[in-house]
């Protein structure tokens, strides 16, 4: 095993991990029984400590077995991750339930030194004491032995889902030879359906359900049985409408009976309430006020999107309008309405220019400059960058992988590589791990991003600065470590504000053909469609949101209603476009199921709310002030989990978040 530096990932190979966990966990098990049995008076130091080196050492190893799993899947590798999975579960659920080490934690709480250790080390220690009682260190002995087993089980079924969920993408393709069909869809997405056909030795084009096939099909394609098919078999993913293996049903409840179970152990009404205990939220309840309150501010705008959208589509002689219409119709109507398309904006944003801009951004707010470096990587197409200060001082470093490619999970995520800590006078630097599933360059083009693609490069890239500008030297609360989860989302959604803005906009587009910056006026047509659908899109993630904490607080998982009729009777009340019956939404929400977002959906519309109330300083200060960026860097992004988000919030914004920033970004004030 190698801790000294980066991870070597030209040299891994799925028969390394078994021997390297089974090495590790077999010494931190000598480790943590040397520490319960010892009759010295536990301190941070003989103590906390150590178990921290530990829980630092078995994570920074399990990342890169789980990175790889996500991003290089094969037959070997996963499985080798789902075996040592099954055995880091094991572990980790006997070191939460170590009433011997329970006490200790709680006999530094309690002692005089208490008062001296640095706020860190003081969060750690209450977090610590909270989290043995939330693993079941309290339980009589029958009932951890319960619990332990219910957590086995869970991390097994979050895993099958998702690999549930990949494996049917992977598996579809839709081979396309009549090009007639193919009218409305962009150039660029038809020569990769094509070379994808060819790489098979098909004739003509190779469709997908990765983002970057799928979505131009569905929002361009004048064929609307072809929007039809790709739409239902990406709707029914992971069902019972595909092969029988892959049908995620019976896991999810499954995983709702446990969840269940494991939160009446631990003496909750629901697994909502367990997942809470570790958030800013209080309560369920609070969490549906919250919802509620924001829907009845937006439905009536989506309404009207609704309506616009309806009577637009008559106009396309769509008299019946079906969700595999609504992308479709939508960018007809913008392009109608704003006299501009997605297709003709990604013209001017190649990935360097993109790239070049994003990080020119961080430099002028933060003070931090990213330049290209080296590191062994898991693909051609992953790189690695140092973050440094103006004296040359490395900060921090990333991987960044931009490409959808087959076996590699979808979606874009951020997470940690290696977490900043100091041991001693030795200072270990911040690494994440920045993935997206953008479209690839095409024949002597470079890689061409639309501009949500922007956004969502923006997005990932606020989780890694909140990760690696951290200033917090105690491992459990540096970066995101220790983070509530419904504030994890403020620096990404933060960072999504500046792809609106002229002054960073302009610095990062280049015509693919003329090199030419983007038209002001051309930008200006995209501010006036920002809120295009506002309403619309607002409902739907409202939607998902109280299935999710409706399903782990009001849902009786051992009941006959199933979860795919809660979602209905939520639609009832909040949606104003239904998707088709057979859809199986629930059966790829891998957010909730597989994501860590269990009771948590509702996370990316609170931390709306937080990022666009910490952004309106920056509208009234300058959108690139400087001395703001360094205030938001000193006051959230340095602080990671080592005090309470809302502290943090209220540090950098003078006052308590409200929703009114965030309804009139969306055009709802």
């Amino acid at each position: 095993m190698h801790f000294a530096g980066l991870p070597k990932f030209n040299e891994i190979k799925p028969e390394h991990v078994s021997p390297a966990l089974d090495l590790l966990l077999s010494e931190s098990k000598q480790t943590i029984e040397a520490l319960a049995t010892s009759s010295t008076e536990p301190t941070w130091q003989n103590f906390a400590l150590t178990l921290e080196d530990l829980g630092e050492k078995i994570s920074r190893a399990w990342s890169q077995v789980g990175h790889m799993n996500a991003v290089v899947n094969s037959p070997k590798l996963r499985e080798a991750y789902n075996e040592n999975l099954a055995k880091l579960t094991d572990f980790y659920s006997d070191l939460a339930q170590d009433e011997r080490l329970y006490a200790k934690y709680r006999a530094i709480k309690n002692s005089t030194d208490f008062a001296k250790l640095n706020q860190a080390q003081q969060k750690i220690i209450d977090n610590e004491v909270r989290d043995f009682k939330l693993g079941g260190a309290e339980l009589p002995s029958d009932k951890k032995a319960r619990f332990k087993v219910i957590n086995e089980e869970l991390s097994k079924l979050e895993a099958k889902f998702e690999e549930n969920v990949l494996d049917t993408i992977n598996e579809y393709a839709l081979f396309e030879a009549d090009e007639t069909r193919l009218a409305g869809i962009p150039e660029d997405v038809l020569h990769a359906a094509k070379t994808a056909a060819e790489a098979e030795e098909k004739s003509g084009y190779k469709f997908m359900l990765h983002f970057p096939s799928y979505i131009p099909v569905l929002q361009y394609a004048d064929n609307r049985e072809l929007r039809k098919t790709l739409y239902r078999a990406y709707a029914t993913r992971a069902s019972e409408f595909g092969k029988l293996e892959f049908d995620n049903t019976p896991i999810i409840a499954l995983i709702l009976k446990l969840r269940d179970e494991e939160a009446k152990l631990l003496d909750f009404n629901n697994y909502a309430e367990l997942s809470l205990a570790t958030k800013m939220a209080d309560t369920p309840a609070q969490v549906i006020e919250f919802l509620q309150t924001l829907a009845s501010r937006a439905k009536p705008y989506a309404e009207q999107d609704r309506l616009e959208l309806v009577a637009y589509a008559k106009k396309l002689n769509i008299t019946d309008m079906q969700a595999w219409d609504v992308a479709y119709v939508s960018e007809k109507l913008r392009e109608d309405k704003y006299a501009f398309s997605d297709l003709e904006v990604k013209q001017y944003f190649p990935e360097a220019k993109v790239m070049a801009g994003l990080f020119k951004v961080i430099e002028t707010i933060f003070g931090v400059f990213v330049k290209k470096s080296n590191a062994p990587t898991w693909h051609k197409d992953a790189h690695f960058y140092d973050i440094t200060r103006h004296d040359g001082a490395l900060v921090g470093q990333f991987y960044l992988d931009l490409y959808a490619r087959n076996n590699k999970r979808g979606g874009a995520w951020m997470d940690d590589a290696i977490t900043r800590r100091v041991v001693g006078n030795k200072l270990t630097t911040p690494v994440a791990y920045l993935t997206c599933n953008f479209s690839a360059p095409v024949g002597d083009k470079p890689a061409l991003f639309t501009h949500d693609e922007v956004i969502t490069m923006f997005h990932e890239f606020g989780h890694g600065l909140h990760h690696m500008l951290t200033q917090v030297n105690d491992y459990s609360v540096s970066g995101i470590k220790g983070v509530e989860w419904d504030a994890v989302e403020l620096p990404s959604q933060f960072m999504e504000n500046f792809c609106w803005e002229w002054d960073v906009l302009r610095h990062m587009t280049q015509h693919v053909d003329t090199g030419a910056q983007l038209p002001r006026e051309l930008f200006d047509k995209m501010v006036a469609a920002k809120n295009f659908q506002a309403g619309m899109q607002t409902v739907r993630q409202i939607e998902f949101s109280l299935f999710d904490i409706k399903l782990h607080s009001e849902f009786d998982p051992n009941g006959k209603k199933t979860p795919l009729a809660l979602l209905e009777e939520i639609r009832d009340q909040i949606a104003v476009v239904r998707p088709p019956e057979w859809n199986r939404f629930p059966n790829n929400f891998s957010h909730i199921f597989a994501g860590g977002y269990a009771a948590g959906y509702y996370s990316y519309k609170w931390a709306e709310v937080l990022s666009a109330d910490a952004y309106s300083l920056f509208e009234e200060n300058g959108v690139l002030s400087q001395q703001t960026g360094q205030k938001f860097w000193q006051e959230i992004l340095s602080r990671g989990g080592s005090r309470p988000a809302m502290e943090s919030f209220v540090a950098f914004r003078g006052r308590e978040p409200n929703i009114d920033a965030l309804l009139r970004h969306n055009g709802m004030n």
